[in-house]
Formats: C-alpha cells, sequence, structure tokens
C-alpha cells in the first residue's frame, strides 16, 4: 500500500493531534528498500516524515512483519539516550489493516564520503562512537524483534539469536534463495558457534543497520554533525556487538579506530577476542543471509542479484569459515 493521497495524510495528521490543514504538500523519499516513504510539509514549514508498509499480500521475510513497531521502539529508545533520531509523533495500532509510523524529520542529509575531509570524517566517526555507546545502554524486556513477528522476547540471547537466524534460512529455503554454501551447512555453522553466545546477558538496544545510508550528516551550522540515525526498523534487543556489523557493512569495525575511540569514550566496550570474535562473524553472517535472500522477494533487478552475489556472498563464505575456525 502507498500514502500518496492528501486526504489519507490529513487523516493520519488529525489523528496525532495535527490540524489537518496544516498540510502543504507531499514528497515521496528515495532510498529505502521496503516501506513506502513520504515527506509531509505543513504550512509553518514545519516536516515530518510517514512511512507505510506494503500490503500484507507483499512477499517479505518472516522478521520483516511489523517492522514499524520496532521502529518506533528504536526511535524511544534513541530519545532515552540523547542520540539524534526521529520522535515518533503517532503509530499505528498493530492490529490495524492500514499501518503507519508518522515521525519527525531530521536535519541533514546521508553520509557522503566524497562530501567529507579526512579531518571531518573522522570527527564525524568519533562522534558517532560516542552516541552509539549511549545506545548500548539502553535496555528492554526480553531478546529479539519487539515485534513479535518470530515471537514473544526470549530469556536468553542463544534463544533468540537462533530463532532469528532459523527464520532467515527458513525465508532462503521457501525462496529458493541462492547461498553460497547449503542452507543445512550454515544451520550446522551456526550452531557449532551458538555456545559464544551465552557471554551475553543483558538485552541492549541494537539498530542493526547503521550504513551511512542510514546516518544524516548536518551541515547547517559549524563543522558538519550528526543529524539523526534513520530507519531503524531493523532493530531487537540483543547483543551490541552486532551494531557493528552494519557500521563496518562489508569491511571490518577493527579497522575504524575513530568510531571505537569514539565507542570507548562513550562507555562502550568494544573486545574481539575469544567469543566475542565468535559471535562478530555470527552476526556478519545473519546479515549476509538477509541480503542474499531477500534479493528474491523483493524481485531486484539482475545487475543488483550480480552485485549481492558477487560481493556478499565471499563475506558470507568468510564468516562462515571464520565460525568453523573458532569452534575447533
Amino acid at each position: 500500500m502507498t500514502v500518496d493521497t492528501e486526504g489519507r495524510v490529513q487523516e493520519i495528521l488529525r489523528t496525532a493531534g495535527i490540524a489537518p490543514d496544516r498540510l502543504a504538500g507531499l514528497r515521496p523519499l528515495t532510498g529505502g528498500t521496503y516501506n513506502t516513504v513520504t515527506e509531509v510539509r505543513l504550512t509553518d514549514g514545519e516536516r515530518y516524515v510517514l512511512k507505510v508498509p506494503p500490503a500484507a499480500s507483499v512477499p517479505g521475510m518472516r522478521h520483516e512483519r511489523l517492522l514499524l513497531l520496532g521502529e518506533a521502539e528504536f526511535y524511544r529508545g534513541a530519545a532515552r539516550a540523547a542520540v539524534p533520531a526521529p520522535r515518533v509523533v503517532s503509530l499505528s495500532d498493530a492490529a490495524a489493516e492500514r499501518q503507519y509510523l508518522l515521525m519527525t524529520a531530521c536535519p541533514g542529509d546521508t553520509w557522503d564520503d566524497g562530501s567529507l575531509d579526512a579531518g571531518e570524517q573522522g570527527a564525524l566517526r568519533t562522534g558517532l562512537g560516542r552516541a552509539v555507546a549511549r545506545l548500548h545502554r539502553i535496555t528492554g524486556p526480553g531478546f529479539g524483534y519487539p515485534s513479535g513477528a518470530l515471537g514473544p522476547l526470549a530469556a536468553d540471547w542463544g534463544t533468540a539469536f537462533t530463532a532469528m537466524f532459523d527464520a532467515a534460512l527458513a525465508d532462503a529455503r521457501d525462496y529458493r534463495a541462492w547461498l553460497p554454501r547449503p542452507v543445512d551447512e550454515i544451520a550446522a555453522v551456526l550452531r557449532a558457534g551458538r555456545g559464544a553466545l551465552d557471554e551475553v546477558t543483558t538485552p541492549c538496544l541494537v539498530h542493526f543497520d547503521l550504513w551511512r545510508g542510514n546516518i544524516l550528516v548536518d551541515r547547517s551550522a559549524g563543522p558538519p554533525r550528526l543529524g539523526g540515525l534513520i530507519d531503524g526498523e531493523r532493530m531487537f534487543w540483543g547483543d551490541p556487538l552486532a551494531d557493528f556489523v552494519s557500521l563496518a557493512l562489508l569491511g571490518d569495525i577493527r579497522e575504524d579506530e575513530a568510531f571505537l575511540a569514539g565507542y570507548r569514550e562513550g562507555g562502550g566496550r568494544a573486545g574481539f577476542d575469544g567469543p566475542a570474535g565468535t559471535r562478530l562473524a555470527l552476526y556478519r553472517a545473519y546479515l549476509y543471509v538477509i541480503m542474499l535472500t531477500e534479493t528474491v522477494p523483493r524481485a531486484v533487478g539482475e545487475e543488483q542479484v550480480r552485485w549481492v552475489r558477487d560481493t556478499v556472498a565471499p563475506e558470507l563464505v568468510k564468516a562462515l569459515a571464520e565460525i568453523e575456525d573458532r569452534a575447533r
């Protein structure tokens, strides 16, 4: 379903306690890969962002059901952590036929390395590290996706993450997605590394999609600064280490000295030895299985399929090999 009519948006504004006659215009926002996103402009210049999921009949992955509940949960947590992010204005009921999330707009544009010099990038990465450390101090009532898409929150991380990974592998089977190793082999590798998950005893706020496309940089006043962390729909309660995967997407967070310095300054713990190294490899494997599998229900073009297979699949193979080596 798309939201593209003024009448529907005015209805949502009314529900949020905003006078519907203040609506000045709508503008589709691009860059997302799942939900429909629209900028809502009011007559006084104020901006909101309206996000609407696809219809229930549209194919998706198991963890993608009721994603907006998780996104709203992330923004509430970010507010508690004093981290710049959208503020929830209105959220439809989980049982509503037409779901939506209305939120405030954040200043800035998506992070573009080409427009930043080395000093600016370093300062931003350090500031990002401090912000993420504050996020990871926010804790939840249990482990897993708060939407309940994969069932209720679990009492331990091993149970929750195994269910999350199993769901992604079940999607791969259902969609007959191409993976560089058979699904059953990947499941066996997951079991081999499961013991490392037992070290995680506190369910922390994890964004899990903090690549640069979801980080806004604000240049409106003075040096570039973080404008907001957006698209928190993939969040879960779990191991803070899991956020390091997307923060260094297809790379190695251990090479990001500026980020890690800020993260540790902010009180975050960032060790990578022993079980922590196994866990980081498990989270990489989980994300890469999702990236390879979702190309099927999203019916992406041949060029995107080739890119994912050529770029993501080798990283999945490396992560699985690392888990196996560490389990020996």
